[in-house]
């Protein structure tokens, strides 16, 4: 499925590819790879709060800031997991990780096969990058927060969200 016009970058719209997921559905499992290129699923985090925030490329001002503030604020919490996922190569991801002291959440890359952008609609299909966005997973599998933020180079709204996690 394909959702033309979806979101845009620079005012440019562009596809999403995968259906559009939304509170209350289940979450769909996706395998992407850590650090050191071994697979992780969001099943791996069964019964855990997971928070999986999305950004287009860790090496852009508003990723790097977006994986940083997931890092100190929401990573760390009890019973909770913090995933981010983006397309970039897994060695960028290490190499950004220990410059930026990123200890707390887990940076993770799509690259591969895409089976996250696929599974949660946020693949773009001109650029092979994923759409900025954050999901919340609870701790049954569902859906509880969805927020895919419609300009790729936004900011998503913090405000709401840790408002949202309490």
């Amino acid at each position: 499925m394909e959702r033309k016009g979806a979101v845009t970058m620079k005012g440019n719209p562009l596809t999403l590819v995968g259906s559009e997921l939304k509170v209350g559905d289940k979450a769909p499992d996706f395998t992407v790879v850590d650090q050191g290129l071994k697979p992780v699923k969001l099943s791996d985090y069964a019964g855990k709060t997971v928070v999986i925030s999305v950004t287009p490329s860790i090496d852009t001002p508003v990723c790097d800031f977006q994986l940083r503030k997931m890092n100190a604020d929401v990573a760390g919490k009890e019973g909770m997991a913090v995933m981010n996922i983006s397309m970039d190569l897994p060695f960028a991801i290490k190499k950004f990780c220990a410059v930026a002291e990123i200890e707390n959440a887990l940076a993770l890359s799509d690259h591969k096969d895409a089976s996250f952008g696929e599974a949660y609609g946020v693949l773009i299909k001109e650029l092979r990058l994923l759409a900025r966005a954050i999901f919340v997973v609870d701790a049954g599998g569902k859906i509880s927060y969805v927020e895919v933020v419609p300009e790729a180079t936004d900011n998503p709204d913090y405000t709401k969200l840790m408002s949202f996690l309490g």
